[in-house]
């Protein structure tokens, strides 16, 4: 068959049906090769959504509710905040009557002071028995009863009055001289321990270190071991550092534990003081001075940083750390003498032989004992330990003698807290260029405060927070100073204080002292009798006499007592 020539417009015509044909199969493919060519590509951004939604649109189906919304509360999605709920508001309500009895306090009403302290801790001890809000009141009631006892002891009838450092017993001597049996069951328990710990420092498991982990694992051991553990918290971040900065082993601050359960002003019989019990001559071989004013061996970290020191100079001496630490409580003298007399450089070995003090014998086996347990809480039933939170303070240095009471004032703290920011402090005043700890974020203020005060009248003169209703005359009468001063000391600046104000208070003048001369006696005629005494009078004035300041005290219901290892502190009635 002869095919016969395409026409020209037909030609046309095909071009144009193969040309819809392959842009319809294009069409078809076009899907397919865009899906391949996306795979490799990241996706594209997100086109932003309008301001007024919070959230994306839900493509599920609305509910009925939904559907029954209406459109602009559907898109704008509010954060309504939780409805506080009774613990809430029982917190709430004695925190308002906590800080109205600061303001009494402030003021100078004591005994409305009270009934408001006393009114915030019935709140909280009347909550709810609820576990998850009673944990919450419970927590509260502790920081308040802390806040509250600050204020107590300086003038609520709680405290003694005096301005002397009061000490602590340190828990060593207790603990040195006391036996303890040995439970069989604790020896495998405590080998697997030992297996299992890192340590910087050398531990050792014998029946001396048993017999003191079997009494810190029992009701009373396990309270003094706690109540150190606890108190560790505050200076655990200070002593860390130094410890490491100094290049001697972590696990020394459970030395600090055994001497002192890290109470700064501890003193044992033998006149040890400080955290880390130092005696006076060695205190000074290391930089702790004492002075009437200050002793170094309180100071937390300045004492920290000497026994480090002191425990790395130990060791180079001796090459053993259990010879070091026993050279810690008795000298090296002591330890010289013992290894010479036996000529065994061991300290178990001299141990046996008696030839070390008894104190010095047990000392060693409470630190070991200590920090294996201290290391392994959670095998003793210890999950978790509510550890004193870290103090923190700022500094700055006095130039010349300040009394505690002016700072106090100046960054609105009772002097309670101040004075156990700085414990080496002997006395309620400070000396010239003394490095003083301050609350945190109060250092700027106390600064300013202190410079209304005239640097030579910083020992004497007071500052006043004013309090809704103070006035001048009000103050002159509470201070013992007349208006005339107060108005003098605080210039053109106060007219009458408005409440905030710091108001400089002037030491009132004491009373001149006149001498008085001696009466002379008139002889007594021979022949005449001398009238007896009389009775009645002499009767009167014993039964007049005024009640002793321990007895004075008592009679203002004090807070409750609660005993803790070294020492019988007031807390809360």
């Amino acid at each position: 068959m002869i095919r016969q020539p395409m026409r020209p417009h037909c030609r046309s015509s095909y071009a144009a049906l193969t040309l819809l044909a392959a842009v319809g199969l294009a069409g078809c493919a076009t899907p397919k090769a865009e899906v391949f060519r996306r795979s490799f590509l990241p996706p594209p951004p997100a086109a932003p959504a309008p301001a007024w939604i919070a959230e994306p649109p839900e493509l599920s189906p609305p509910s009925l509710l939904e559907q029954e919304e209406p459109l602009i509360l559907a898109g704008l999605r509010m954060d309504v905040p939780p409805r506080p709920t009774r613990y809430d508001s029982r917190l709430r309500r004695a925190e308002e009557r906590f800080q109205a009895g600061k303001r009494l306090y402030l003021a100078g009403d004591r005994d409305g002071a009270r009934r408001a302290f006393d009114e915030a801790v019935d709140l909280l001890l009347a909550g709810p028995e609820s576990i998850t809000g009673r944990l919450r009141l419970d927590k509260r009631f502790e920081d308040l009863i802390d806040e509250i006892y600050r204020y107590d002891i300086e003038g609520l009838g709680a405290g003694d009055g005096s301005q002397q450092a009061v000490f602590d017993k340190a828990p060593i001597d207790e603990l040195i001289e006391m036996t303890f049996p040995i439970d069989p069951k604790l020896k495998n328990k405590l080998f697997e321990q030992l297996a299992a710990t890192t340590s910087q420092l050398p531990l050792t498991v014998n029946d001396e270190v048993l017999r003191y982990v079997n009494y810190f694992s029992s009701e009373r051991g396990r309270r003094v071991l706690l109540y150190g553990l606890r108190r560790a918290g505050r200076y655990k971040p200070m002593i860390q550092r130094i410890l490491d900065e100094e290049g001697v082993p972590q696990e020394l601050i459970y030395l600090a534990q055994a001497e002192s359960g890290f109470m700064p002003r501890a003193v044992s019989r033998r006149k040890a003081t400080g955290m880390w019990q130092f005696v006076q001559f060695r205190g000074r071989e290391y930089g702790l001075n004492q002075t009437p004013y200050v002793d170094d061996r309180l100071d937390p970290e300045k004492s920290t940083r000497a026994a480090a020191r002191h425990l790395r100079d130990l060791y180079q001496q001796m090459g053993d750390w259990y010879l070091a630490l026993a050279a810690y409580n008795c000298g090296p003298n002591c330890v010289d003498r013992a290894v010479q007399r036996t000529g065994y450089a061991d300290f178990w070995e001299l141990r046996a032989r008696n030839v070390l003090p008894l104190e010095t014998a047990n000392y060693v086996p409470i630190i070991l004992a200590m920090t294996i347990m201290g290391k392994n809480l959670k095998e003793y039933g210890i999950e978790e330990l509510d550890a004193d939170p870290p103090l923190e303070y700022e500094t700055i240095q006095l130039p010349t003698n300040t009394n505690l009471d002016l700072l106090a004032a100046a960054v609105d703290r009772p002097v309670s807290e101040i004075r156990e920011l700085n414990p080496a402090l002997l006395k309620n005043i400070a000396p010239a260029g003394y490095d003083i700890h301050l609350p945190k974020g109060t250092a700027a203020v106390a600064l300013a405060a202190l410079d209304l005060v005239p640097p030579e009248k910083r020992e004497t003169w007071r500052l006043h927070r004013a309090q809704p209703g103070d006035t001048v005359a009000l103050l002159a009468r509470r201070y013992g100073a007349t208006q005339a001063a107060i108005t003098a000391a605080n210039g053109p600046r106060l007219s009458e204080p408005e409440p905030g104000d710091l108001v400089v208070i002037p030491a009132a003048p004491k009373p001149a002292v006149v001498a008085r001369k001696a009466p002379v006696k008139k002889a007594v005629s021979a022949g005449k009798p001398q009238a007896p005494a009389a009775r009645g009078a002499s009767a009167s004035k014993k039964t007049a006499a005024p009640a002793s300041g321990k007895k004075q005290a008592s009679k203002n219901a004090p807070y409750r007592t609660a005993s803790i290892p070294g020492k019988k502190t007031t807390l809360a009635r």
